[in-house]
């Protein structure tokens, strides 16, 4: 490690599971890069809603991740383990991490790692690696999503909602999106959605195929899970695809197979953090060769919401359990 780095650090942890409360600040030992690995002094880290599961104490971290929350930074590489030749130390990087991002140094594998480029600010390159390696990958590599075809996305103005509907834009996709109010359909909107239904007021189901003239979507973004699985079937075109990501509403459902079997639908899902390093290299390659030219150019942006200091990250959970928010959360660390 490298003679000018502190012993210690500034990090963001809790005893025990619970409220926004438990969450507060300790100091801890520098972690040391190990093969493969790179020492990041974060610049910033993005807030996601597995942190505010994992808090409450329902997603542990994988075997061998830090208990520290945070699944993004951004930062300057600080020092480098055996066998890393890229990225340099000195440079600016942003990271997909299994945790340790609420904390002043931070420890990433090096094909992890995407280069911020000029005109990227740092609060936005935190923002950036959660999201887009979830939506790349289930999109894409397990939605087959292809231009031309119409993409149903839940939570339409969360992280991954923003995300879903500029990175679908992006490649040629028409996205419908669902938002809780008229506000949130609007900002949709403003963002690239093609169309936004407010499912407090209309059936999304009903609206899809009003939208689609009865044909219906090539593709569910479910976020919800639960009750939601049911009707989000109704909506997909024969051979469509339906991707879960997470069980907000509930992890059991209830559906007629036989109309999965008639209809042809594939249904899958998947988590990111218990993946292995492999996997996560891969997909990192395919969004350094497919996603990130277009961060490079500036036509793709995450949506910034609010950014808290590292020693507010209580303030941070509390605000995105409002759900009030549009787009990302970042802490400030240094």
């Amino acid at each position: 490690m490298a003679d000018f780095l502190p012993e210690s650090m500034c990090a963001v942890g809790f005893d025990a599971p619970g409220g926004p409360d438990v969450l507060r600040v300790e100091m801890l030992p520098i972690p040391q890069p190990g093969p493969g690995e790179v020492l990041l002094r974060v610049a910033f880290s993005g807030v996601n809603r597995p942190d505010v599961v994992q808090r409450q104490g329902a997603y542990p971290p994988p075997p061998g991740a830090s208990l520290i929350p945070g699944l993004e930074v951004a930062g300057q590489v600080v020092a480098v383990g055996a066998g890393v030749v890229c990225p340099l130390v000195g440079q600016r990087v942003c990271a997909l991490v299994t945790g340790g991002g609420y904390a002043e140094y931070c420890l990433a594998k090096a094909d992890h790692c995407l280069p911020v480029p000029e005109g990227l600010s740092m609060a936005e390159a935190a923002a950036l690696p959660e999201t887009l390696f979830t939506v790349w990958h289930n999109v894409f590599e397990r939605g087959w999503a292809c231009e031309g075809e119409t993409i149903l996305v839940h939570g339409g103005t969360s992280g991954i909602g923003t995300m879903a509907i500029m990175l679908g834009k992006l490649f040629g996709l028409t996205v419908i999106v669902t938002c809780g109010d008229a506000a949130k359909c609007a900002r949709a909107l403003e963002l690239g959605a093609a169309y936004a239904i407010d499912y407090n007021v209309n059936d999304f189901v009903e609206e899809v195929k009003r939208i689609t003239g009865g044909k219906g979507v090539n593709l569910v973004l479910d976020m919800v899970s639960g009750d939601y699985v049911a009707r989000n079937l109704k909506c997909l075109a024969e051979d469509g695809r339906h991707v879960t990501i997470a069980v907000q509403g509930g992890a059991r459902v209830e559906i007629n197979m036989a109309v999965v079997m008639a209809r042809r639908y594939t249904l899958t899902g998947s988590t990111l953090r218990p993946r292995s390093a492999e996997f996560k290299g891969l997909v990192a390659q395919e969004i350094a060769m497919n996603a990130w030219p277009l961060v490079e150019e500036g036509s793709l942006r995450p949506v910034m919401d609010r950014t808290f200091p590292l020693r507010d990250a209580a303030a941070a959970h509390a605000y995105m359990e409002t759900g009030t928010h549009v787009g990302k959360i970042v802490l400030e660390v240094g």
